[in-house]
């Protein structure tokens, strides 16, 4: 299991600063959505040149221009780069063509599909290489968290690997790793911690400890 830090909320300069205190515990670093509307592809090159060892997410949310949108992160510097779910199939393949020829990756964010079994079908049967369980913060807010969703998932997916994001921090991680998840994303559970450094070395022990088992 891979701990993968989402960066949303931070300012670029803060999020590299950021990023310095808790590395050690990260393996995936995810530009996230916001930070991409606000700094584009210079969020994307800014951490792949300082972090070259690191794993870099570009958090796209790709809902059409397929190719174009996932070259752009790839020739940044980015592994992955997210497609809705919910997006027109074509779109999604257009983002793998783009994967196949930089050798990278596709996760799909399922946030809002409403039927799993259905979509994790279509997107297997097309090559995407990460599914992404994803409960966004405003259904969060609603009360709803990702483990459902999850158990659906590792029951319906035969191919891709499985990401996890929605509200997990130190409290709630060993629900998660119980389920075997390929990546656990984690967002504000570290980046507005108390104290940062402890609880992204908590998490990481955490998925480190049911690795062992």
């Amino acid at each position: 299991m891979k701990l993968q830090l989402a960066l949303d909320e931070l300012p670029l300069e803060e999020a590299l600063e950021f990023v310095e205190k808790v590395e050690a515990y990260i393996d995936i670093i995810e530009i996230g959505t916001p930070l991409i509307i606000s700094e584009g592809m210079r969020g994307v090159r800014s951490f792949k040149e300082k972090f070259p060892e690191k794993e870099i997410l570009s958090d796209e949310k790709i809902m059409d221009g397929g190719y174009f949108e996932s070259e752009l992160a790839f020739n940044s510097g980015a592994e992955y780069v997210t497609v809705l779910g919910v997006t027109d199939i074509l779109t999604a393949k257009e983002c793998l063509k783009a994967a196949g020829n930089f050798n990278k990756q596709i996760v799909a964010d399922m946030i809002c599909v409403e039927d799993l079994p259905k979509k994790i079908n279509e997107l297997e049967e097309i090559g995407v290489h990460v599914l992404a369980v994803h409960t966004g913060a405003d259904q969060q807010a609603g009360g709803r968290t990702p483990i459902d969703d999850l158990k659906i998932m590792k029951k319906f997916a035969r191919k891709a690997k499985i990401a996890v994001a929605g509200g997990i921090n130190s409290k709630t991680i060993h629900q998660y790793v119980e389920l075997k998840p390929d990546i656990i994303i984690v967002g504000t559970g570290i980046t507005k911690a108390e104290d940062p450094v402890k609880e992204a070395k908590y998490i990481k022990e955490a998925i480190s400890n049911r690795e062992g088992v």
